[in-house]
C-alpha cells in the first residue's frame, strides 16, 4: 500500500510546508530565559500536531528545565518498538547576525524553506511525525510501534534528559531508536551515520610563583609558567602526530578493510579538502586518510592558551599561571574518564621544575558505534534506495552527540541515525535552511523504514 501513502504525502505536501512554517514562526530558544513562555508554547503545538497525527497518549511531561512531550501507538503486537528522538529548541538568531531575512517569519525560496530550526531540528522531527499521520490515514495502522520522546534543551546540551530516561526507563522501552538530526553525506546522496566520537574536554592549569615578577629582575630565575606549559603541551604529541600519552589508545577499535573502504566511498578529497583550508598539507596519524583522522580515530586537540599580560603592548613580566583548554575525541570503546586519568597523569609525570600542574575535568562523554550490517541498519538503507533511488553510504561523525550514547547505555536499544539535512543549511548560522526535496523523501523514507521493520 505504500503508493497510496506516497500520494497521501504529495497530496498533503504544501500542508506539510505551510505547518512547518507555523513551527518555524515559535522562537522556541532555549539558551537563557527569556523565551520560556515560547518553549512551551512550541511543546503545545507539536503536542496538538501529535494528537491530530493519531498519536496517542500525548503528554507534556514537566522536567527540572523545559518539558518533554510524549506520545505513542502501541497496537502492532508482535512488531518492533520503535522510539523517535527529537527536539524541539533552537538555537538563538538575530537578522542582525547576517540574515537575509528574519529568522522566525519563514520564507520559501528556490525549494528551500529559510528560517532558524529549519533544518535543527523542526524539519527533520516533523518527517517522522507526517509518516506516522500518512501511514494512519491511509492504513489504518502501523505497520509497528511508535513512541516518540521530543526534548526543548537539546541546543543547551540536554541536562535533564538523562534523568528524565532514568526514571521512565519502562514506559520509554524500544527495540530501536531513530534520531533525525543531523545531515546526510552530500546532496542527493543518503548516508548512514555509523558512529559519534566521544569527548573528554578538559583545562591544564600551570601555576608558579605566588605573584607578577619583573623580567629583568627574576627572568632566568624562577620557571615561567608559560614556557612550562608550552614543554607540557609539546610532550602530548609524537612529530608525527600520535598522541604520546601513555594509556590513550585504550579500548580504540582498530578499523576494518570493510570499513576503510566504505570510508573511502564517501565524496571527500583531500587534495580538495587541503586547497580549501589554505594550508601547505594535511596533517595527522601516518598511515590515515583525512576522513579516518576525523571520524574514526581518536584525537587529543589543544584549543586554547591562555597566560601573561593579553593587552596592546609590552608588559615584560613572568606570570602567576598560564593555562590550555583540550578537547578530545574518543572512538570504539574509550573511556572519557579513563583519558583523563591518563593525561592527568602524564602531565604531573613531566611537570618541569618550578612549577606545579593541575588538571581540571569538565566535559565527558562517551562515543557510540553501530555495525553497519545491523538488521535495523539495513532495514534503514532499503527505504533509503527505495526512496531516493540509490543505495546510501555509511559515513562516521567526527563530532560528539553525548545523549546518544546515553539513550544507548539507559534503554539498551541500538540507534539508528538517518539524516535528512545537508551540510550546506547553515545549521546553528545566519540563514539556517531546509531542502523541501527531502523534507518529501524523508516522509516517504520514514513510512518505508517503519514497513521494514515490520517485515523483519
Amino acid at each position: 500500500m505504500i503508493p497510496e501513502v506516497q500520494q497521501y504525502l504529495e497530496t498533503e505536501r504544501e500542508r506539510y510546508v505551510e505547518e512547518l512554517a507555523a513551527f518555524l514562526r515559535i522562537p522556541s530558544i532555549s539558551v537563557g530565559t527569556e523565551h520560556r513562555d515560547d518553549i512551551h508554547q512550541a511543546a503545545e503545538w507539536l503536542a496538538h500536531k501529535l494528537r491530530s497525527a493519531g498519536m496517542e497518549h500525548v503528554e507534556i511531561m514537566e522536567t527540572a528545565g523545559n518539558p518533554i512531550v510524549y506520545a505513542d501507538w502501541l497496537h502492532a503486537p508482535d512488531q518492533p518498538t520503535v522510539l523517535v528522538y527529537g527536539h524541539y529548541d533552537v538555537q538563538p538568531a538575530d537578522a542582525a547576525e547576517g540574515w537575509d531575512s528574519e529568522p522566525f517569519e519563514p520564507i520559501v525560496k528556490n525549494g528551500k524553506i529559510y528560517a532558524r530550526g529549519a533544518t535543527d531540528d523542526k524539519g527533520q522531527l516533523l518527517i517522522h511525525v507526517n509518516a506516522v499521520e500518512a501511514l494512519l490515514r491511509t492504513e489504518g495502522k502501523l505497520p509497528v510501534n511508535v513512541k516518540v520522546c521530543i526534548e526543548g534543551e537539546e541546543e543547551i546540551s540536554s541536562p535533564s534528559l538523562p534523568g528524565f530516561l532514568e526514571q521512565h526507563r519502562d514506559r520509554l522501552q524500544t527495540d530501536v531508536i531513530v534520531i533525525s538530526d543531523g545531515p546526510m553525506i552530500a546532496p542527493h546522496t543518503p548516508s548512514i551515520c555509523t558512529s559519534l566520537r566521544g569527548l573528554a574536554g578538559m583545562e591544564v592549569r600551570v601555576m608558579g610563583p605566588a605573584q607578577e615578577l619583573h623580567s629583568g629582575l627574576y627572568g632566568g630565575g624562577v620557571q615561567n609558567p608559560i614556557h612550562a606549559l608550552t614543554e607540557l603541551l609539546t610532550s602530548l604529541h609524537t612529530r608525527e602526530g600520535k598522541v604520546a600519552v601513555a594509556g590513550f589508545y585504550e579500548g580504540v577499535i582498530a578499523l576494518t578493510p570493510e570499513e576503510r573502504q566504505q570510508l573511502r566511498l564517501l565524496p571527500q578529497d583531500d587534495e580538495q579538502i587541503r586547497k580549501d583550508l589554505r594550508v601547505p598539507e594535511l596533517y595527522g596519524e601516518e598511515d590515515y586518510s583525512f576522513i579516518e583522522r576525523t571520524t574514526a580515530r581518536p584525537t587529543l586537540e589543544v584549543v586554547s592558551v591562555t597566560g601573561g599580560f593579553q593587552g596592546s603592548g609590552l608588559k615584560p613580566a613572568i606570570p602567576t599561571s598560564a593555562s590550555a583548554k583540550i578537547a578530545c575525541r574518543l572512538v570504539g570503546e574509550q573511556d572519557p574518564d579513563a583519558v583523563m586519568d591518563a593525561i592527568e597523569q602524564h602531565l604531573q609525570q613531566r611537570c618541569p621544575r618550578g612549577s606545579t600542574v593541575e588538571l581540571i575535568r569538565s566535559h565527558g562523554g562517551r562515543p557510540y558505534q553501530i555495525s553497519a550490517k545491523h538488521p535495523y541498519l539495513q532495514a534503514a538503507a532499503d527505504a533509503y534506495g527505495t526512496a531516493y533511488g540509490k543505495k546510501p553510504v555509511y559515513s562516521r561523525s567526527g563530532g560528539s552527540i553525548p545523549i546518544v550514547e546515553v539513550f544507548h547505555t539507559v534503554l539498551g536499544a541500538p540507534i539508528v541515525m538517518m539524516e535528512f539535512g545537508l551540510p550546506s543549511e547553515n545549521l546553528h548560522g545566519p540563514n539556517e535552511h531546509f531542502h523541501l526535496d527531502n523534507l518529501e523523501k524523508g516522509m516517504l523514507t520514514s513510512c518505508l523504514y517503519l514497513h521494514r521493520l515490520a517485515e523483519g
